[in-house]
């Protein structure tokens, strides 16, 4: 069985860890990367590492930024009384690209997962909890992914955030089951945070 050189071999071995990549996908990538311009090629090496090297996660709401705290938590503008609850980055590039929501972020890094040993403690769910004791928080909305994970993870903080009395609800209806936020388009967004539910 013939095979690439174990140069190319071992750039498609690692496009294949990259999310969605399989190995058809993977020889693509690493063929048009080979026959693109060197500088090409450079500038998404660079891409990489800067995001590697100069991306962190906010202290406050944990979204990646370059700044601390991010842009958003920084905001004087931005409604400081309400915290939408969300599974990672790109959910709240989703909310913020729809335009409809003016309050505050507080990114998980992912969800509950009994199957696959994600747990309470895998997740910013103690940074939340110290958040909302020491600020003037009237509402948190949670906004995880409508699918069997993401409905463990509203139910877990509806229990965990009740006695800290404030209103906790969870995003409506126009998002289908098993779907992902940052998928949705921005009328749907609009129409789940409008017709999110108090739990």
């Amino acid at each position: 069985m013939h095979s690439f050189s174990p140069v190319i071999e071992t750039l498609i071995s690692e496009l294949m860890k990259l999310p969605t990549i399989g190995r058809k996908s993977a020889e693509r990538l690493a063929f048009h990367l080979l026959k693109s311009n060197p500088k090409q090629a450079e500038a998404l090496a660079k891409a990489i590492l800067d995001v590697k090297h100069r991306i962190i996660f906010c202290s406050q709401c944990f979204n990646a930024t370059e700044t601390d705290p991010c842009a958003i938590c920084a905001n004087p503008e931005r409604d400081h009384t309400v915290i939408c609850v969300v599974e990672d980055p790109l959910n709240v590039l989703a909310i913020e690209k729809a335009g409809i929501y003016n309050g505050l972020y507080h990114v998980l890094q992912g969800r509950l997962s009994p199957l696959r040993g994600v747990t309470p403690e895998d997740l910013r769910i103690k940074e939340l909890i110290a958040r909302l004791s020491g600020a003037q928080i009237k509402e948190v909305i949670i906004a995880t992914n409508p699918d069997l994970d993401g409905d463990t993870t509203a139910l877990y903080l509806s229990k965990v955030l009740k006695p800290l009395s404030v209103t906790i609800s969870r995003i409506g209806l126009g998002i289908p089951m098993g779907g992902s936020l940052e998928y949705v388009d921005e009328g749907t967004l609009k129409k789940a945070l409008e017709g999110r539910k108090q739990l």
